[in-house]
């Protein structure tokens, strides 16, 4: 079929319209990448920088050489990795459980996962649970409440149940019991699903700061968004933590908005360094368990 004049006319409208969108969301990415980039001598004399007529690294240099900053990262590292990890094998497992027919109790608790979805207890249950096991101020309290997800359980239960049946009868005929087909046969056949929900759990996990905000008290223990936030707010007012208020003062006077603006990209390029790794997966491994094939 040819296409007219005016079918391609529309197209390219459409286009424009949406590169001029995309465009527009990158902006402000674009920005902070630059003004973190920016000598803090010029950031000072200008009200508006679109490309800096200096560049300088002086933000990142204070940022990385910050004793707190650097903690912070390494919390989120840990939560990151150590989180993600017992979150998939949790995940995985408890969906493969309830994927079996020979599962006892599988209703009830399907129903129990589910109600998790439906009704959330709300933040003061949620506290006082976290302080009767003795959670509060541990690293543990930012990841054992966010260790799964019912939606993602479901998900991966759908993947496991459209396996066929012979996998698992052969590899009990070779000998292997039921934790040997987990582990020897379906953890490897669900990679794609695990890569696409670790990646999820991973962003999770990096990103904490609601719960780190109400069960962490010691300064060692702050994930970095909660010291972000702590720096945020030191910018816009007097009052703050002094030692965000003395993360801020360097020799240099640096603008605190530049040390901000560094501060963001350092945060935001461990994550989107792991994405490449795991992109041949994400697409697979979003589609599976989300239709009956």
């Amino acid at each position: 079929m040819t296409k007219t004049f005016g079918f391609k006319f529309a197209n390219g409208v459409i286009y424009a319209i949406l590169s001029l969108f995309a465009l527009i969301t990158l902006l402000p990415f674009l920005y902070v990448i630059i003004v973190s980039f920016t000598d803090p001598t010029e950031y000072l004399s200008k009200p508006l920088i679109i490309i800096p007529e200096k560049w300088s690294l002086s933000s990142y240099k204070y940022i990385l050489s910050t004793e707190m900053f650097i903690r912070s990262l390494g919390v989120s590292a840990f939560l990151a990795i150590v989180g993600s990890a017992f979150s998939i094998m949790v995940t995985s497992a408890l969906s493969y459980s309830l994927s079996r027919k020979r599962f006892f109790g599988k209703k009830f608790f399907l129903v129990a996962i589910l109600m998790t979805m439906l009704f959330n207890p709300g933040m003061i249950p949620n506290f006082l649970l976290v302080d009767s096991l003795g959670l509060m101020d541990t690293l543990w309290s930012l990841i054992l409440p966010a260790i799964t997800s019912a939606w993602y359980v479901f998900l991966m239960r759908n993947f496991y149940r459209e396996l066929p049946d012979e996998l698992e009868e052969a590899a009990k005929i070779d000998g292997c019991n039921d934790i040997g087909v987990f582990f020897r046969i379906m953890l490897p056949i669900s990679l794609p699903a695990i890569a696409a929900f670790g990646l999820f759990f991973a962003v999770g996990f990096w990103n904490t700061y609601f719960n780190g905000v109400l069960y962490i008290n010691s300064e060692e223990l702050r994930p970095m968004q909660v010291v972000l936030q702590m720096m945020l707010i030191q910018a816009s007012t007097s009052v703050a933590d002094p030692s965000v208020a003395a993360m801020l003062q360097s020799e240099q006077m640096l603008p605190p908005e530049t040390i901000k603006m560094a501060a963001v990209v350092v945060a935001s390029v461990p994550i989107i360094m792991v994405y490449p790794f795991l992109q041949k997966y994400f697409v697979k491994g979003m589609l599976v368990g989300s239709v009956k094939g």
